[in-house]
C-alpha cells in the first residue's frame, strides 16, 4: 500500500457519512424474500421496503419454475450471447415480453440498469437529443453520459418545460430527438404524464422512451405498464425495464421496441456484448411469471387494495404522503438524520423500511418510501400502522394530544 493517504482519505468521508447522518446500513436478513423476513438476529419482521410488489420473490411457484430451468438448462452459461450464450429460454423470454408489452422485439440484460446504459450510444449521436427527466433513474442519467448526443434536462413531470426543451432541440437543428422518462418515479410514486408526453412527441417529431421498472406487471389494466395505464400502447419507441421487481424479483433487465431498435442494440450494445448472458433459472421463471400474470388479476387486485388502503389510514394518523395511487409511498420526514432515526426505531418495532435522503432524493426532502406488495395481509398493514404511529409519536414527528 503505497499510498496511505488515498486511504485515509476515504475513511474520513465515510466518517463525514457517519457523522452527517447519510450513512446507508445494509440490513441483513436471513430468510427468503417476503412479506415478512427474518433478521440476521432470528427476530421476524414485517417487510415494507422491497420492489417485491407482486409478492413473488419468494413465491413457491416462482421456485418451481425456477428449479424446472435449472434442471433442463443448468446453471450457467459462461458466455456472452453472440458467442454460445443464447439458449431457447432466452428467445422465448425475449417474445414473450414482446407480446406482454406491445412491441416487435425484445432484448434481454443482466440487469436493467445495463438496459438503460447501453441504449443510448448505439442510437443517437452528437447530431442527435435526449430530452430527460430531471428525476429520471441513474441509469438513465448514466446511460446518457455515454452519449454523445446533446442533453436537455426539464422539470419533473412538468410538460410546459418539456415543450420548452423540444422547441430548443428543435430550434438547434437536431436530427433526432427523443423524450425519455421513467413510467413511474421510484422515490416519489409519481406517475408520468405519458399520455401528454406522447402528444408533445407527437407535435415536434420526437420519439419516446420509458423506464418501466417500477411499472411492468401492475400498472395499467392487464398489468402491462405505464403505456397501457395511459392507452398509449403502441406509441412508446422504447420501453426499458426489469425482471427484478414485480416480475419475480432476481435479477435481468429488457429494452423492447421496434426490430430495427432491438437489432442495432444486440450489434452495438456493449453491456449487452460484454455480459455474460441471464441465467436461465432467471429466465425460465420469468416466463412463468408472465404466464401468471397474464392469467389472473388477482395479485394486481390485492396489491392496489393495500396500496389505497395504507395510504389513507397512513394520511388518516397524520403524516405527510406524497399523492398518488401507486404502491411506492413516500412518507414524507424532510430531515436526514430524522429519518436515519425514524427507519432504526422502525426496526426496533419490527418493521424493515429504510430512510431515503440526499444525493438520493433533494436535498431537505428526506424520507422513509413505503412499498407495497400483494404479500402483505390487513393484519400486517395494521400492525405497520401502529409502530408508526408510535415512532412518530415517540420522535416528535406527530402531535401528542
Amino acid at each position: 500500500m503505497s499510498d496511505q493517504a488515498f486511504y485515509s482519505a476515504l475513511q474520513t468521508k465515510l466518517d463525514t457519512l457517519r457523522t452527517e447522518g447519510l450513512f446507508k446500513p445494509e440490513r441483513v436478513i436471513a430468510s427468503r424474500q417476503g412479506a415478512e423476513v427474518v433478521a440476521e438476529d432470528g427476530r421476524t419482521l414485517i417487510n415494507m421496503c422491497a420492489n417485491n410488489y407482486l409478492g413473488l420473490s419468494g413465491d413457491p411457484e416462482t421456485q418451481k419454475a425456477a428449479e424446472a430451468a435449472l434442471q433442463k438448462y443448468g446453471y450457467g452459461l459462461s458466455s456472452v450471447r453472440f458467442i454460445c450464450g443464447t439458449q431457447t429460454v432466452h428467445k422465448e423470454l425475449e417474445r414473450k415480453l414482446s407480446e406482454f408489452l406491445g412491441t416487435e422485439d425484445t432484448i434481454l440484460y443482466a440487469a436493467a440498469f445495463d438496459a438503460n446504459g447501453g441504449v443510448f450510444e448505439p442510437l443517437f449521436d452528437e447530431n442527435d437529443a435526449i430530452i430527460s427527466d430531471a428525476l429520471n433513474h441513474a441509469s438513465i442519467i448514466d446511460g446518457i453520459r455515454l452519449c454523445k448526443a446533446a442533453r436537455y434536462r426539464y422539470a419533473n413531470n412538468d410538460m410546459a418545460d418539456l415543450e420548452k426543451q423540444l422547441i430548443a432541440a428543435t430550434e438547434a437543428g437536431k436530427r433526432h430527438k427523443i423524450i425519455v422518462t421513467d413510467g413511474a418515479f421510484s422515490m416519489d410514486g409519481t406517475i408520468a404524464k405519458l399520455d401528454e408526453i406522447v402528444a408533445l412527441a407527437e407535435k415536434y417529431g420526437a420519439l419516446t422512451m420509458i423506464d418501466e421498472s417500477h411499472a411492468t406487471g401492475f400498472m395499467g389494466k392487464r398489468g402491462r405498464g405505464t403505456h397501457e395505464h395511459f392507452n398509449v400502447m403502441g406509441k412508446i419507441d422504447i420501453i426499458t425495464g426489469t425482471l427484478g421487481k414485480a416480475l419475480g424479483g432476481a435479477m435481468g433487465g429488457f429494452t423492447s421496441g421496434r426490430k430495427e431498435v432491438i437489432e442495432t442494440l444486440r450489434q452495438k450494445s456493449r453491456p449487452y456484448l460484454f455480459s455474460n448472458s441471464l441465467a436461465p433459472m432467471i429466465a425460465g421463471a420469468s416466463l412463468a411469471v408472465l404466464d401468471r400474470i397474464s392469467k389472473s388479476t388477482e395479485l394486481r387486485d390485492r396489491l392496489h387494495e393495500n396500496t389505497a388502503y395504507f395510504r389513507r389510514e397512513i394520511e388518516r394518523i397524520g403524516f405527510t404522503i406524497k399523492p398518488g395511487t401507486h404502491p411506492v409511498v413516500p412518507v414524507m420526514l424532510f430531515d436526514a438524520p430524522v429519518a436515519q432515526k425514524f427507519a432504526a426505531r422502525m426496526f426496533e418495532l419490527g418493521v424493515l423500511l429504510s430512510g431515503f435522503f440526499y444525493p438520493v432524493v433533494p436535498m431537505g426532502q428526506a424520507r422513509v418510501r413505503v412499498q407495497l406488495s400483494a404479500a402483505h395481509t390487513r393484519e400486517q398493514l395494521d400492525t405497520v400502522l401502529k409502530a408508526f404511529e408510535q415512532a412518530g409519536r415517540e420522535l416528535g414527528i406527530l402531535n401528542n394530544n
